[in-house]
């Protein structure tokens, strides 16, 4: 489908490093050429016992390690030099036996776990895994050849130093792409079942390898004379890498400039077609529910460095410079966990979301090891008329009431009129609607949302969804005991009309430009205001990071004011984060009418820190 707009899926973050010598890599065969010159420069320099090159080929469960190594072997052949490779899942636990030792954190839940913040990737393996391949290097060496070990925790298993180091990354997205065709959770097994393996992945596999990944660059910047490379794999015919401690010089010239993510869209069962066609997604696609931009874990950055073009996780960039990005301030509120995230519920021409609420605070903590509650509002970009927006109980219904009426209407087969129970409004395009954890919510159909809300994505508690069953034809998972411990009886019509749909007041204005106020609360930890935009603002971060989107207008551009070679230019529907060390700015209304954005930063009011488990070293793998 070709897209109705400039919407620029695959956005490019360029970084200047052209007057420093070329450090950027790219290609199978120039990852072979490399591999191949060690062997032969190794050869040269030690006697035939110590002539052996060992190579280890870390990364991401997931990256096609098959493709580099069939590359290698055929260059080995011709080059008549001896090749072998292991896998690290020769040694991994049997399934059985892993998820007996991990049940704590994946829990009998379908959709919920327990975040294992203590469990360290070393007990993924068998006891005498280590001893084994250090046996096996032995007699690797003996070949005089070259020995590749590679999957996830490869450093960790090392048979002997290595010659070669590389970690080979694969993003969040690539990997619920896998999810689609079966592939489980690493040491899973295959999985038919998305919502149970995104479960795993994000309560047990992605705190744990993550962690390992943080403390694999963090080794390597720190013992920068080893030869270790970070890979980007996220296209196996088209590997990116570079030397590690180049990546943290990368990241943080990276930080020190506006970017923006990747954005990740997903097909639901309720999606819409607006974003599928503004997007120019795949037209087999039925819909497109979602679109993350962003949502700080989930997403990737697609940086530009000497002519080569490469992704990295949003959470690398984060790790590498969070006060850059955050300021000071917002880093003691939440450490390098950005706070706020963008994305689109899409339910144009689609159905209506799953009445849902989300866990209070303590809640989250407590069942979920989650340090970060889901607070959320929606802000209507677009939509039609007659669409509208369910917020808070109705006067006089509780929580218990209203349970009890869905579960009636589950064994009764009858569908729920919702407006008996939760307050009905018609939205209109502007609207914002604030929802703090506890109040029950959800969109109807027809409706472009722009969520603005905490990072936290994953706990949503639903209620009622229609009697409708998923795309996978299973019934949707429903919540109701959890919810039954978070629906707050006091957001109710009075409390919704009161405090929750938005009244916009002017708080500043340049020349026929303003500010609005839109929505802030003491237990929401993000501040909303919107801009409308004649010409243009001059603004300043004032030491914390602010983010924009376009949604109403064509182009906008930002212009640092210390660096205007590091102007930006974003177009509708699209978002950019502006690091905290910018200071002080411009934009630009590029569209030849007035245009409008949404702008979104930490409550100036916020003082509660939501600091995620520290992960220095976590992982213990390079302690």
């Amino acid at each position: 489908m070709k897209p109705a707009t400039a919407f620029q899926s695959h956005p490019i973050n360029p970084v200047d490093f052209r007057h420093e010598s070329s450090f950027m890599n790219q290609g199978i065969d120039a990852w072979c050429s490399l591999i191949i010159s060690t062997h032969n420069q190794k050869s040269q320099l030690h006697p035939p016992e110590n002539r052996g090159v060992y190579i280890t080929l870390d990364g991401t469960h997931g990256a096609d390690f098959d493709k580099l190594l069939i590359k290698l072997q055929q260059a080995c052949e011709q080059e008549g030099i001896a090749f072998s490779s292991d896998s690290t899942s020769h040694y991994v636990k049997p399934e059985a036996e892993l998820r007996a030792e991990m049940a704590p954190y994946l829990t009998d839940n379908r959709a919920f776990g327990y975040k294992a913040s203590d469990v360290r990737p070393i007990q993924y393996f068998q006891p005498d895994a280590k001893a084994a391949l250090q046996k096996s290097a032995l007699q690797i060496d003996a070949m005089y050849g070259i020995h590749v070990l590679h999957g996830p925790g490869a450093s960790l298993l090392e048979g002997r130093t290595s010659d070669l180091r590389f970690y080979a990354d694969y993003s969040r997205e690539n990997q619920q792409r896998r999810h689609d065709e079966f592939m489980g959770s690493f040491g899973l097994g295959i999985s038919s079942d998305k919502v149970e393996t995104y479960k795993n992945c994000l309560f047990l596999e992605w705190p744990v390898w993550e962690t390992y990944r943080r403390d694999w660059l963090d080794h390597h910047l720190q013992h920068s004379v080893n030869q270790a490379y970070y890979m980007d794999l996220n296209r196996p015919e088209a590997p990116v890498w570079l030397p590690a401690a180049k990546l943290a010089t990368v990241l943080h010239q990276a930080a020190r400039q506006p970017f923006r993510v990747k954005p990740f869209f997903a097909p639901g069962i309720w999606g819409g077609q607006y974003l599928k066609e503004l997007c120019g997604l795949p037209e087999e696609w039925p819909n497109c529910a979602w679109s993350f931009e962003p949502i700080a874990p989930e997403n990737t950055l697609l940086l530009h460095v000497q002519n080569v073009t490469f992704e990295v996780p949003f959470t690398l960039l984060m790790e590498a410079a969070p006060q850059e990005i955050m300021g000071t301030r917002n880093f003691e509120l939440f450490g390098d966990y950005f706070p706020i995230r963008f994305d689109y519920l899409d339910t144009m021409q689609g159905g209506e979301l799953s009445l849902q609420v989300h866990p209070l605070q303590e809640y989250a903590e407590a069942q979920f090891n989650e340090h970060m509650t889901q607070q959320e509002s929606y802000y209507i970009m677009r939509n039609v008329p007659g669409a509208k927006v369910y917020l808070g109980l109705k006067e006089g219904v509780t929580g218990g009431r209203l349970l009890e009426a869905v579960e009636n209407a589950h064994l009764q087969e009858e569908p729920l009129e919702l407006s008996d129970y939760v307050n009905e409004y018609h939205s209109q395009t502007g609207d914002l609607f604030l929802i703090p954890p506890g109040t029950v919510h959800c969109s109807g159909r027809d409706n472009l949302v722009l969520e603005i809300s905490s990072t936290t994505w994953w706990f949503t508690f639903k209620i009622y969804d229609y009697l409708r069953l998923d795309a996978d034809g299973k019934p949707r998972p429903m919540n109701p005991e959890h919810a039954r411990h978070n629906i707050n009886d006091a957001m109710n019509t009075p409390a919704v009309e009161d405090g929750l749909i938005a009244r916009p007041s002017v708080v500043s204005r340049q020349g026929g430009s303003t500010e609005e106020l839109m929505g802030q609360r003491e237990d929401l930890l993000f501040q909303v205001s919107r801009l409308n935009l004649q010409d243009t603002w001059k603004a300043d971060t004032q030491g914390e990071f602010v983010m924009y989107n376009l949604v109403e207008g064509d182009l906008v551009r930002l212009v640092p004011a210390a660096d205007e070679g590091r102007a930006v230019e974003w177009g509708y529907a699209e978002s950019y984060i502006v690091p905290a060390c910018i200071g002080e700015y411009r934009l630009e209304n590029l569209s030849g009418s007035p245009c409008t954005l949404i702008a979104a930063r930490v409550n100036p009011e916020w003082n509660l820190p939501l600091l995620p488990p520290s992960r220095r070293a976590a992982s213990g793998a390079f302690s």
